[in-house]
């Protein structure tokens, strides 16, 4: 775990999931660590690499609420979730499973479902339209679109960024369009980690934990 900097008692426990193929570790090695600390701000951040058959098998949510979230949080901490490809889906997984745990998550370039699903969304006119009758509980995915459709744009607080060149970025859209105003970045590039990383910054910026004027800045040397 990445402690909050100062020391102290962190308000928010901030968990970061990786897309398939990336290892927990980029996240610190592309700088996604160091630039939310830099703020000062109370958040405490583990980054988690769950094993990709979780989520096939629908038991991602849960096995990391038992390895991951309720070993580690504190009890007054807030949760978020910052997932990254496949990553998003497995943090909109989560809030499904434990409604109302879930403080917000930050969603990049993330995975909704496959092509031909959201193929089927954009037909339709966007999530509100969809009409997705009755769900099978073995599908994953259709049932996580289902919930959004009914619970957005109430909590948990999402925000969506991702690059116009990226393969995800239909699904991507569709979610941005459900959004309130200023939840949603889009931005030049692909699926990469530099568009990623700048996505990143730019949500930051905005500070989505509304944090920022209630964080002391760093004394400056006279």
């Amino acid at each position: 775990m990445h402690a909050a900097p100062g020391g102290g008692d962190a308000r928010i426990l901030l968990v970061m999931l990786p897309g398939y193929g990336i290892a927990r570790d980029d996240f610190a090695q592309h700088g996604f660590i160091a630039t939310l600390h830099e703020r000062r701000w109370p958040i405490d951040v583990v980054a988690a690499r769950p094993d990709v058959d979780l989520y096939l098998d629908g038991s991602i949510a849960e096995r990391l609420g038992a390895d991951i979230v309720r070993p580690i949080r504190r009890g007054a901490a807030r949760l978020w979730f910052l997932g990254v490809s496949l990553g998003a889906m497995g943090a909109l997984l989560y809030a499904q499973r434990h409604r109302g745990e879930v403080a917000g998550a930050i969603l990049l370039a993330p995975f909704l479902g496959n092509p031909g699903l959201i193929a089927e969304v954009v037909a339709a006119g966007g999530l509100a339209r969809l009409d997705h009758g009755a769900v099978r509980p073995v599908d994953i995915e259709r049932q996580l679109l289902a919930w959004l459709k009914a619970k957005l744009p109430a909590a948990p607080a999402l925000h969506v960024g991702y690059g116009r060149s990226d393969r995800f970025a239909r699904a991507a859209a569709l979610l941005a369009d459900t959004l309130p105003a200023g939840r949603a970045i889009v931005t030049e590039g692909g699926h990469d980690w530099p568009t990623w990383s700048r996505l990143w910054r730019e949500t930051l910026d905005r500070d989505p934990f509304a944090l920022a004027a209630a964080t002391p800045k760093p004394e400056r040397e006279a």
